[in-house]
């Protein structure tokens, strides 16, 4: 619990226990219930792989890379799934730039065993040749302002960022057949990743000797509350990691109650970011189409532009011939001309004859 005691300096006793005796009568300075969400708002970047998740007054950012490595020797064909968080001094005075501090590497802990431990990502899929090269998926989480609740606001977004990641493809060729080849993104699309199901990390606080529980804690609450429970769910109730810090034990009645109120809470939170997904794909299908119509249409132009260059070279050629290779034929190209000659002298006075003067004199 080190973010709370950081935190606890900057609050007055007076402000601690107007804290704890309104969230007795079920009131909370925000105006929220006791379990209740902040305002959640799901933003994606132009980029695959790169989330903004905004928890009221939290705001992380995630980002999704990848790159071929050799697998474990016990895993031939698996990839694998990092995660890393980055606190930022900027968005909390008592996080230290550098090394990561205990309640980073617990938020670091809380998200993997969700993701990882509950093979949410299908790991077999990234395995390209089988005990030699699979992808390593790395998820890195940057902490942009602390309002509290950073664990749920961090899971949000590696599942965001995760949703709409895309990895390159690759294929075999070379004269062995063995050669290795990446393909860019213009020449074959990326592949996204496999995910089975969204295991959603749903927080609870508990205040004044564990009698009082909310959800959402905001910074303010974290400096008071004893102790804090995380609990990791997807959509078909399936509890995929429980986190318990600080604090005394809890009841077998109270884990059951936290688990039920979670599993509403977690399947709205998936509705929002399967809405929010669904948005961004059709955003870049219509991003993909604009480019496909402006590169035919450049297409198109290049072989009127051909066909005029061949033409220009067959007449400067007609230019340029001799007079032993014009003189073969003279006597029907001089009545070929005069016929052109008549036919366009015609058809420039019966042009003229539409300007103001009548037709021009030759």
């Amino acid at each position: 619990m080190e973010q709370r005691l950081a935190s606890t300096w900057r609050m007055s006793v007076n402000e601690k226990k107007f804290i704890e005796s309104s969230l007795l009568s079920d009131l909370r300075a925000d105006g929220r219930r006791p379990f209740d969400y902040r305002r959640l708002t799901i933003k994606f970047g132009r980029e695959d792989g790169s989330s903004e998740v905004q928890l009221g007054n939290t705001h992380v950012m995630a980002f999704v890379t990848s790159q071929l490595v050799q697998p474990y020797r016990d895993r031939p064909n698996e990839g694998t799934l990092s995660f890393y968080t980055e606190f930022s001094p900027m968005a909390d005075p008592s996080f230290e730039a550098g090394r990561p501090g205990e309640f980073a590497v617990e938020l670091g802990r809380i998200i993997d065993r969700g993701l990882r431990e509950s093979k949410a990502v299908d790991t077999e899929s990234l395995c390209v040749i089988s005990g030699k090269l699979v992808w390593a998926i790395r998820i890195d989480v940057h902490i942009l302002d602390n309002g509290g609740n950073l664990v749920d606001a961090a899971n949000i977004a590696a599942l965001a960022a995760l949703s709409t990641f895309r990895r390159p493809e690759c294929t075999l060729g070379g004269e062995d057949g063995q050669e290795l080849i990446v393909h860019p993104p213009e020449v074959r699309d990326p592949i996204p990743l496999i995910i089975h199901h969204l295991p959603v990390a749903v927080t609870f606080g508990f205040i004044g000797k564990e009698s009082i529980m909310v959800i959402d804690p905001t910074h303010l609450e974290e400096a008071v509350m004893g102790g804090r429970m995380t609990v990791t769910l997807n959509t078909n109730g399936d509890v995929c990691a429980i986190q318990k810090a600080g604090g005394d034990g809890i009841l077998q009645s109270v884990i059951m109650q936290c688990l039920r109120i979670a599993s509403v809470k977690a399947g709205d939170i998936s509705s929002k970011i399967k809405n929010a997904v669904e948005s961004f794909n059709t955003e870049r299908a219509l991003r993909k189409i604009k480019r496909h119509s402006s590169s035919s249409a450049v297409e198109v132009s290049e072989p009127a532009q051909k066909g005029g260059t061949e033409l220009s070279r067959t007449h400067v050629g007609r230019l340029n011939s001799t007079p032993e290779e014009s003189g073969v034929g003279q006597s029907n190209g001089m009545e070929v001309d005069g016929k052109i000659l008549q036919q366009e002298t015609s058809r420039r006075d019966s042009g003229a004859q539409s300007f103001i003067g009548g037709p021009s004199s030759w």
